[in-house]
């Protein structure tokens, strides 16, 4: 029947990767801390006497990650106080990620080392989590680099304390160094910053819809260019070749930014949380690098935070001249994260772009959060804005999901203005008059559509609004009611920044 294959074509949330080792078996927090009793005070229980952990808690997030790491993987870990701590699931889903690259027959398999794997971790930090996880999962071979010395002495722990891998991992100490490669010294720095035409250029994005940039999202400062220490060039030796790199960058500019979400307490020095110009100007100096060092990887990787930086780097990555992007998105609970990939390697057959022109969604981010505010309070706000509308609305608390079911009159209101916004944003200028319904294609039926929140990075939400009904292009009305909804939420939630001259 018709009806039921709409049904079954319900956009579905991104979920753990498949091969994740808790795709299917999440931690049980009861019985690991029966199994290891120094886990057992960082559990606590909810009334309905469910088990749960203290995000807020670094102590208590340390300690799950190295009886995950122990119970799950049998690996010895550890970290000083203050040092990143990762969550072992996140992490996972990267590792298998890069697995999903290197055996796809997008890129020809790499017949010099045979079976052999050889990654590259950028800024492998005190917790050195990739090449511990890489190496134990899947028997991979990795440089692992930084540059403090707490982190390089904690990493090599970390490996040293793992003897059955530790012959696959090397920690690689990164300096300034004087008379390194640069950009503008090396013969392909040229290209990085014009076009690179190629015979039989193929661009892939697939599995994450990257759409048009929002009217609303904050303009990029353009000119923050990275200046710490190599990333890639002078720290990869000459003649050396990788199967891929991949890199958790810092995602914020100042530490008073890192700090915005009091929900959670991952640590975090600030040479791991921050950069001058943020994740963008570091994964920019990737793709810069990545040009000079185009026949040392087979694959550039890296980790993106914000949904408006993942559109800019696939649109430099263009300019660069790679033949294939690849992007994915990395949903682990409420948190959302992108992984980017390229390669200047030429396609084994082209691939025909899997960028669908009729979209089915929409979304938009809310930067610059206020402290007191969660994802939970914008996802009331959602629901109340469409139930002021007249919309039918039901909200899931426990997925951060509202359905909502909108007939034609209802939309004519929303368009016209009719529909008041929630309390607190009454100031708020709502969308322009010049767009009138008339001039609009209505839905012949009620519009149906889900809105998601997930959160991204302290201080900052993804807004995702998906028709549930796939088989039909995004309608005008269904984007100018979304745009109202971002500005009403932008106005409620979001701290104005101060223009500087």
């Amino acid at each position: 029947m018709p009806s039921k294959k709409n049904k079954r074509k319900r956009p579905e949330r991104p979920t753990i990767h498949p091969k994740n080792k808790y795709s299917d078996n999440p931690p049980d927090f009861s019985l690991l801390a029966s199994l290891y009793p120094s886990l057992k005070p960082f559990v606590l229980y909810s009334r309905d006497g469910r088990p749960r952990i203290d995000w807020t808690d670094f102590n208590s997030t340390r300690e799950l990650t190295r009886v995950l790491l122990l119970h799950d993987h049998g690996l010895n870990w550890w970290i000083p106080d203050g040092q990143l701590c990762p969550t072992v699931p996140n992490r996972s889903n990267y590792i298998h990620w890069v697995e999903d690259l290197l055996s796809s027959d997008i890129i020809p398999k790499n017949s010099n080392n045979g079976d052999i794997v050889r990654g590259f971790d950028i800024g492998t930090g005190a917790n050195c989590i990739y090449p511990l996880l890489g190496a134990s999962l899947l028997g991979w071979n990795f440089v692992g680099s930084d540059v403090t010395d707490v982190a390089l002495e904690w990493a090599e722990k970390n490996v040293k304390g793992n003897q059955q891998i530790s012959e696959l991992i090397e920690i690689r100490k990164v300096t300034d160094c004087q008379g390194a490669i640069s950009i503008e010294d090396s013969n392909c720095g040229e290209s990085v910053n014009c076009e690179n035409k190629m015979d039989g250029n193929v661009t892939v994005v697939e599995e994450v819809e990257l759409l048009p940039s929002s009217s609303f999202d904050p303009p990029l400062d353009m000119n923050k260019k990275y200046s710490g220490p190599p990333l890639l060039l002078g720290v990869v030796r000459d003649g050396e070749k990788f199967d891929f790199c991949m890199c958790n960058p810092p995602f914020f500019e100042t530490m008073e930014e890192a700090g915005l979400n009091p929900k959670t307490s991952c640590g975090g020095t600030p040479e791991e949380m921050v950069c001058p110009g943020g994740e963008k100007a570091f994964i920019t100096r990737i793709i810069e690098d990545s040009v000079v060092l185009k026949e040392s990887f087979r694959w550039f990787t890296s980790m993106v935070g914000r949904k408006v930086n993942l559109k800019f780097l696939t649109s430099k990555l263009r300019e660069v001249g790679v033949t294939i992007v690849k992007t994915t998105e990395f949903v682990q609970g409420q948190t959302c994260r992108w992984g980017l990939a390229w390669s200047f390697v030429p396609p084994v057959r082209k691939i025909i772009s899997l960028l669908v022109p009729e979209k089915s969604s929409l979304s938009f981010t809310l930067e610059g959060l206020q402290r007191q505010f969660s994802a939970f309070h914008v996802l009331q706000s959602v629901e109340s804005f469409f139930c002021t509308g007249g919309a039918s609305c039901k909200l899931n608390a426990s997925s951060f999901v509202v359905d909502i079911t909108a007939s034609n009159d209802q939309c004519k209101a929303f368009l016209r203005d009719e529909a008041k916004p929630p309390n607190g944003a009454a100031t708020c200028n709502t969308l322009e008059a010049s767009h009138s319904s008339s001039h609009l294609h209505l839905p012949s039926n009620n519009l149906s559509f889900r809105v998601s929140v997930f959160q991204q990075i302290p201080g900052t939400l993804l807004v995702k609004a998906s028709l549930q009904h796939r088989d039909g292009p995004v309608t005008g009305v269904f984007s100018l009611i979304i745009q109202q909804l971002e500005k009403i939420l932008r106005c409620k939630f979001c701290r104005e920044k101060t223009t500087r001259n």
